[in-house]
């Protein structure tokens, strides 16, 4: 799909709008999808609303988007048919349609023998564009390999680019902690053992963006000396980061001390942790949690349940908590990791064990959070890479009064078939919300796990 920033085609001489023709998986993902692409026309395959038919029960991000799709139709066209040319959208928008089915053409009926919803909508697709030759038509879908057959029969097929964020934002935050080492000695050393932090008129000549990240090296006593620092915009001042603990857990590299900083400053809202397995992203998040438990009603872990060959949650036997075990498990991990920094029987742990069972520490499924006001919650998301941009912003639209919210994950390591690097919704959070006081992104990069985890995630 081509981006918001197209001029619009219509009212230009000589040419018409494009039409698009959309997958289900794109509705899927962005309910009002229909309303991102200006001013031209939409087709909907009569086998879209069949598959959707099949997403309008259950609690699930998709449940929602397909009930949201079919009630906004069924809004624009109450009081008229679709007719041959549609119905409008709105104002500066084309036309929507609803189109029935069509068998592929007579030469390439023995290529797609298989009657499947792809297939139709794919032959569908070519009828448009065989019935309006003067304009151009492009099937718009999230499923690589119904682009490539579309591409292997002639048929211009496109990815749905509205919320796809571009490589180079996704390459800014993984490399957000700026390295300096020609500041002035004297101001690095008044930061690292001076009070308050330094004006940043000390060491820039123009304005950091909030929460920007550095680490300041310089040469003495035959060796090199590093000092990590925040440029603090409330303030105006580059302040120090210092190693800090909590709950047991200590950081064990310069990025897991800027993440342990962020979880545990109250000033920020919104945390987003990205890197590889073994790094410490939720070890050091659930740690953060438990430290500042006074000063929060609840603390929530949640992941999607996300699964793989696509076997639904439903499939599982068992109650809701038998059915999200194997999804909390990785998160149950890292909480035994913290419980054993402590002797069993100690203060510590008898506390973590008297926080699940009062659910103060409560796992629970992402679905059931639409519709709630997180007031005064420490909220972990964990596996936040299998979002959507939509379901990030559903999530934190829930927070109320002294909530924070941290998300982590790893955007290479995606098991939702339809996202990738650049539309999925952690990569969106951190491209969108970038320079906001509130928020904090930081990417880790050196795995902590074992020697054994660190060798195997940089050779295999």
């Amino acid at each position: 799909m081509e981006r918001n920033t197209e001029p619009s085609l219509k009212g230009q001489k000589g040419k018409q709008p494009k039409i698009f023709v959309l997958d289900t998986n794109i509705i899927l993902h962005d309910y009002r999808a229909i309303r991102h692409f200006q001013e031209n026309d939409i087709v909907i395959p009569i086998a879209v609303l069949e598959e959707l038919d099949k997403f309008k029960k259950g609690h699930e991000a998709l449940n929602f988007n397909a009930r949201g799709f079919m009630r906004d139709i069924d809004r624009l066209s109450e009081k008229r048919m679709f007719g041959k040319d549609g119905i409008p959208l709105g104002k500066h928008l084309g036309n929507l349609k609803i189109e029935l089915n069509h068998p592929f053409p007579d030469g390439l009926k023995d290529c797609f023998q298989d009657d499947i919803p792809d297939h139709r909508i794919l032959s569908t697709a070519m009828w448009v564009k065989a019935s309006h030759p003067d304009r151009f038509v492009a099937l718009v879908t999230k499923d690589v390999n119904l682009r490539m057959k579309a591409k292997a029969v002639g048929m211009e097929a496109q990815d749905y680019l509205t919320d796809r964020v571009e490589e180079s934002r996704v390459e800014y935050t993984k490399n957000e902690v700026i390295i300096k080492e020609d500041a002035p000695h004297d101001r690095i050393q008044s930061l690292a053992y001076g009070q308050g932090g330094i004006t940043y008129g000390d060491l820039f000549s123009q304005e950091p963006s909030p929460n920007q990240l550095y680490i300041f090296k310089w040469d003495g006593n035959d060796n090199q000396s590093s000092v990590c620092a925040r440029y603090d915009s409330r303030s105006g001042k580059i302040v120090l980061v210092k190693k800090k603990y909590a709950y047991g857990i200590a950081p064990r590299n310069d990025e897991q001390k800027f993440a342990l900083d962020a979880c545990l400053n109250p000033e920020i809202k919104l945390v987003s942790l990205t890197g590889g397995a073994g790094t410490g992203k939720t070890l050091l998040a659930l740690a953060a949690a438990l430290e500042q438990e006074r000063d929060f009603d609840q603390i929530i872990l949640s992941r999607p349940a996300v699964t793989l060959g696509n076997q639904d949650i439903g499939f599982l036997p068992g109650d809701q908590k038998s059915k999200m075990g194997p999804f909390v498990q990785p998160l149950l991990d890292n909480l035994n990791v913290i419980r054993n920094c402590f002797k069993p029987g100690s203060r510590q742990a008898m506390k973590i064990d008297a926080m699940l069972k009062d659910e103060k520490l409560l796992i629970s499924p992402l679905a059931y959070i639409r519709g709630r006001s997180l007031g005064k919650v420490f909220f972990i998301i964990d596996e936040a890479q299998n979002l959507t941009p939509h379901e990030i912003k559903t999530i934190i639209t829930r927070a109320g009064e002294g909530t924070k919210m941290v998300f982590t994950g790893d955007i290479f390591q995606i098991d939702q078939p339809y996202l990738d690097i650049y539309s999925n919704g952690l990569t969106h959070l951190g491209e969108k919300m970038s320079g906001q006081p509130l928020f904090e992104h930081i990417n880790l990069r050196k795995g902590e796990r074992s020697e054994l985890s660190d060798i195997a995630s940089r050779l295999l």
